[in-house]
């Protein structure tokens, strides 16, 4: 018999010290590894799959690997490492699909000599992704709303909601900046500025980790640099940009957001998959930022070394491929990590100590979690006081309500028709106008698992824009035309939304995505686009409408930004919304009809012509408009921009120092915002640092800071910022990130190029090389005055 037929007998002395709570937990789990088997070590680096869906991918090449698993008994025998999405896979009830977990745990326990329950994750990028959940604002609308403190709030109440449900794990945020607007996860970024997504970014992770989950950073890293916009497509970023745009927002969440889980990218970066890059899962990751947690597999990741990255012969070859980079837990379901792996590890061809590194940082969650401990229950404590589970509670709904209403931007109000006087008939077209789906990104449950059962209601009170465009203006004669769909090139509607609009007093053309995953959709997942063009016959039927002569209201409801060319300056209004979840229609009516005032500010510039990507602002003067080159990549509108109901002005700059700001040291930069309009609202104070002279080519200028200032009509508030000389460094000629003492500018600005006050100073003391512990972000105090 083999030893995973009949293994030792449980030493109850040993178990004595890996349950007990009152030891240490290096010593728990030492005596806990000292016992098991390799069956049993191998059995805690995977998770399973139990219910992968038949219907269509909601994983990249989802039914290439779904293999036949063993029965059950048999499989969770030597024990389970993780439980893949129980709740987000199908729709379920929620108290029924905690009743499946709890009893798949039991399962697990009991059928297992060790009784080491399984973590149990699940994706919440715009909440818990499960059948019933709320439902909000796609993280592009979080960059929008520069809002960190309701973003911290959103996840904490995301995590109480999964952990009362007995998930233990959230496959969120991502922290991937976005390069290219083409590629179809950008709905899935916070925005363009890696100041702004560290800042979003670690509150989130700091949120779920309030609420105990375990916040899981991705894509770890460069996955967004992708060739043309491309998902999975090779990325040639050079290790400068690597270093200065895509590492400080993981940087960040790890160290004051306080990640326990990493995810590993799909990317190869110059040639080098990261799932199996020891250089950067383990040297940097571990080694230079110091991360002690568990790196998990994005889903297939190991498999995709051998079946589309070619860096591995077999199964097992990408399991040691993969292990030796620092990949810890193989998901969604084991392929590689087990028996091919077990294979390898028994004829001595791998190593046992690549499994024992895992395994040891995978055992501390558990008992970190709580699950080794004696008094763990299976049942969550929600399940034990009531039989019907809410996960779209009042509390939630609010949260989702006010990030939605600070995440809209107006873009642009050219003939001040907004906010609009009590229209008498008010003609809403287009294709996003009637749809709930074109309020949700492609990880809201309805978008990703509900449009499989079409017979299932959304489970949640969702109504479209027409419906709260109809509710806000009661008075109104409000006329329906759908246009054009919003994918398919048909254009047969379009006569008869353009005869609806000349009959109206003002038009709102309603247009924008359909999120969806591997191309069943104009934005998500493997939907990424040629250019940035709006999708389908919307162009086609927005330049009619715009001929009638009438007022036309654009409202985007998107999840990229697109090209607007001349509709600026033929449109009355624009406003923007990216993807603004389950209270997004009433934020965007309360906009139109002025009961919202909008405050919300780009997290990325909207290009102006289709083929102006990739382009984003954080480019250096030849990256800009020149003499040298007839292209134009001026944008239509550019990072930071957004438009109130009310005005803002700005004076009284203070700057310590005497212009001098010391290598080693601090300045603080003070202003004065006040609101000089009749009616309450929120402005955003951006702070920009400009380099005019650098060892390397830097941008023009890039955030280093922000603050959301609410006031009432009337009101001042202090505005101050402490930056740390940390925030000029950059990764210089030999690689090393370096303060570089010189000429510096930092800017206070409206947007990145509408600048109103700005401090000259120079940095003094000698060059100073700063390692991973430098300051990573900017303290903003607003005082009421």
């Amino acid at each position: 018999m083999t030893e995973a037929q009949s293994p030792p007998a449980l030493d109850p002395a040993a178990a004595a010290v890996w349950r007990d709570p009152a030891r240490p937990v290096a010593e728990r789990v030492r005596a806990l590894m000292d016992v098991m088997t390799l069956e049993e070590k191998v059995a805690q680096l995977y998770g399973v799959w139990t219910a992968i869906s038949d219907g269509e991918e909601v994983a990249p090449n989802q039914h290439e690997f779904a293999e036949p698993l063993p029965p059950w008994e048999e499989l969770t025998r030597p024990g389970l490492g993780q439980l893949t999405r129980v709740f987000g896979t199908g729709p379920v009830e929620p108290a029924i699909g905690a009743k499946v977990l709890a009893q798949t745990q039991r399962g697990i326990v009991e059928n297992s000599r060790l009784g080491i329950p399984a973590i149990a994750h699940e994706e919440c990028l715009t909440g818990f992704t499960a059948w019933g959940a709320t439902v909000f604002p796609t993280p592009l609308a979080w960059g929008a709303s520069f809002d960190p403190a309701t973003v911290r709030a959103m996840a904490t109440g995301i995590g109480e909601v999964m952990r009362s449900v007995g998930v233990h794990q959230g496959l969120s945020p991502v922290l991937d900046v976005s390069f290219d607007h083409r590629w179809g996860r950008t709905e899935e970024t916070i925005g363009e500025d890696p100041y702004l997504v560290a800042a979003l970014g670690s509150a989130y992770t700091r949120g779920l980790e309030d609420a105990g989950i375990v916040a899981t950073l991705k894509h770890f890293a460069g996955y967004s640099g992708s060739g043309a916009g491309r998902n999975h497509a090779p990325v040639r970023l050079g290790p400068r940009e690597f270093a200065d745009v895509v590492l400080p927002p993981f940087e960040t969440a790890l160290r004051e957001g306080g990640a326990r889980s990493v995810m590993n990218s799909y990317a190869a970066v110059d040639g080098v998959p990261a799932g199996a890059d020891p250089a950067l899962l383990t040297d940097l990751l571990r080694g230079r930022l110091g991360f002690d947690g568990v790196v998990v597999a994005d889903y297939f990741a190991v498999s995709f070394l051998e079946t589309t990255q070619g860096v591995a012969g077999s199964p097992a070859e990408a399991a040691v491929a993969a292990l030796t980079a620092g990949i810890d837990v193989e998901l969604p379901t084991v392929r590689c990590y087990g028996e091919p792996l077990l294979e390898l590890l028994r004829t001595g061809e791998a190593s046992v100590e690549l499994v024992d590194r895992a395994l040891e940082r995978v055992l501390r969650q558990k008992v970190e979690l709580g699950l080794l401990d004696p008094g763990w229950d299976a049942e969550p404590a929600a399940l034990r006081s009531a039989d019907e589970l809410d996960l779209d509670p009042p509390a939630m709904r609010e949260l989702a309500r006010t990030l939605a209403e600070r995440s809209v931007v107006l873009l642009d109000d050219r003939a001040g028709v907004l906010p609009l006087q009590e229209p008498a008939s008010i003609a809403v077209v287009g294709p996003c106008a009637d749809d709930v789906l074109a309020l949700m990104g492609c990880y809201a449950f309805p978008n990703h698992v509900g449009v499989q059962h079409p017979g299932m209601p959304l489970g949640i009170e969702l109504p479209t824009l027409l419906d709260r465009v109809r509710a806000e203006f009661p008075a109104a004669q409000v006329g329906y035309a759908l246009g054009c769909p919003v994918q398919e090139p048909d254009t047969s509607h379009i006569a008869a939304a353009v005869s609806a609009a000349a009959d109206a007093d003002v038009v709102l053309a309603v247009l924008g995505d359909r999120a969806g995953l591997f191309g069943r959709g104009t934005s998500g997942e493997g939907c990424d686009a040629d250019d940035l063009r709006l999708p389908g016959a919307q162009a086609e039927l927005l330049d009619e409408l715009l001929e009638t002569g009438k007022p036309v209201v654009v409202v985007l409801l998107t999840g990229r930004p697109y090209a607007l060319g001349d509709v600026v300056d033929r449109a009355a209004a624009i406003v923007q919304a990216f993807f603004p979840g389950e209270e997004g229609a009433g934020a965007v009516a309360g906009v139109l009809s002025g009961r919202v005032n909008p405050s919300g500010r780009l997290p990325v510039q909207v290009a102006r012509t289709p083929g102006g990507s990739p382009a984003t602002y954080l480019s250096p003067t030849l990256g800009r408009k020149s003499g040298i080159s007839a292209a134009d990549p001026t944008p239509c509108f550019p990072f930071g921009h957004g438009l109130s109901y009310t005005s803002f002005e700005w004076s009284d700059l203070e700057v310590s120092g005497d212009g001098e700001w010391a290598s080693d040291g601090a300045v603080t930069v003070s202003c004065t915002v006040r609101n000089t309009g009749a009616r309450e609202g929120a402005d955003v104070v951006q702070l920009y640092l400009h380099d005019p002279v650098a060892s390397v080519v830097r941008p023009v200028r890039q955030l280093v800071g922000f603050a959301r200032v609410p006031l009432a009509a009337g009101a001042a508030a202090r505005v101050t910022f402490t930056v740390h000389a940390d925030r000029t460094s950059f990764t210089g000629r030999d690689l090393q990130r370096v303060v570089e003492c010189g000429d510096v500018v930092l800017q206070l600005g409206a947007s990145s190029e509408d600048l109103r006050l700005e401090a000259p100073l120079r940095l003094t003391g000698g060059d100073r090389v700063v390692g991973a512990d430098r300051v990573l972000t900017t303290p903003v105090e607003v005082t009421p005055l």
